[in-house]
């Protein structure tokens, strides 16, 4: 793997599940709020809010390492106008801090329910504006034929969505196995009310299908993208040999296990009466083979940027 670009690695696939996660909890509410009341919504999706705060910043974190000097920071947001990468750290710092405040407004119920959701729609959209940053970062660049095509933002958005999902799955059914673990400690026993078990377990169907769906996109992204590099022939033909070697093979294969093969026993399995702890497994394991996969995926990306001329 592109050890070299580890930080940006890190940063740019942990991000874009943050988004993810934030965009589908926000589904979820919606959906969700009108059947089993926003307050057995909220049980059930704040726990997972407040675990996409530490995610991003371990991913800004990780950005860092990818500058000789931190401070330069400063001078690069001063060209937002007219630079993606200044447009990326500042919708980056503001998806976090509108996340951050969204999350102390939830967990306080600060101001009244609207503006809590019109907050939530700011933030959201602030984070779909930074996985547009990113993209255009790399679209941009007319002299990298691997990057300056449609394929950058498709695939981005797509690995946004699909991880986001997967997240949230992942974590909700964490919070079932920590509820009941809390309550071990203390002598007591946790179980899910009926509706909250139909909510999950909802959820967790939705969830796999739209892995599987989004399975799908990524599976019709690659192919497309990689024929029209060869097709072009020269660098960009160099740039699609990037992509077939043994990494690609497991990147591949790590993705359609998790969002595929996994996300299918995930629908099967998900029922109001279903056992928690083959459902947690399931959806951990899920996010894990599909998350390693991007992780290698992102990787060829960078590995896959060779330049027009000199």
């Amino acid at each position: 793997m592109n050890l070299h670009e580890l930080p940006m690695i890190v940063f740019t696939v942990l991000a874009q599940m943050s988004v993810g996660a934030f965009v589908v909890l926000g589904v979820v509410q919606v959906l969700a709020s009108r059947r089993y009341g926003r307050a057995a919504v909220d049980r059930v999706t704040d726990p997972a809010l407040y675990a996409i705060g530490p995610t991003l910043v371990l991913g800004l974190i990780a950005s860092m390492f990818h500058m000789n000097d931190v401070m330069n920071t400063l001078n690069v947001v001063r060209h937002v106008e007219t630079s993606w990468l200044s447009r990326e750290i500042v919708s980056g710092v503001a998806f976090a801090g509108l996340g951050f405040l969204f999350a102390l407004a939830q967990w306080f119920r600060w101001g009244s329910t609207l503006l809590r959701q019109i907050l939530a729609v700011v933030t959201a959209v602030t984070g779909l504006v930074l996985v547009l940053s990113m993209s255009m970062i790399y679209y941009s660049l007319s002299t990298v034929p691997a990057w300056h095509t449609w394929a950058t933002p498709a695939q981005f958005y797509a690995t946004t969505f699909l991880l986001g999902s997967l997240a949230v799955g992942a974590a909700f059914m964490g919070t079932v196995l920590w509820r009941r673990r809390t309550a071990a400690r203390s002598g007591g026993t946790y179980e899910a009310d009926a509706p909250t078990r139909e909510l999950l377990s909802t959820t967790l169907r939705g969830v796999g299908i739209a892995a599987v769906a989004l399975l799908g996109v990524e599976f019709l992204i690659i192919p497309l993208h990689l024929t029209s590099l060869s097709a072009a022939g020269g660098v960009a033909a160099e740039s699609a040999a990037v992509f077939s070697g043994g990494w690609f093979v497991a990147r591949l294969v790590l993705v359609f296990a998790g969002a595929g093969l996994l996300a299918v026993f995930l629908v099967r399995r998900a029922s109001p009466g279903s056992r928690a702890v083959p459902l947690a497994v399931l959806s951990a394991a899920a996010l894990a083979l599909v998350l390693g996969g991007e992780l290698i995926g992102r990787s060829l990306f960078y590995d896959s940027m060779i330049r027009i001329g000199m």
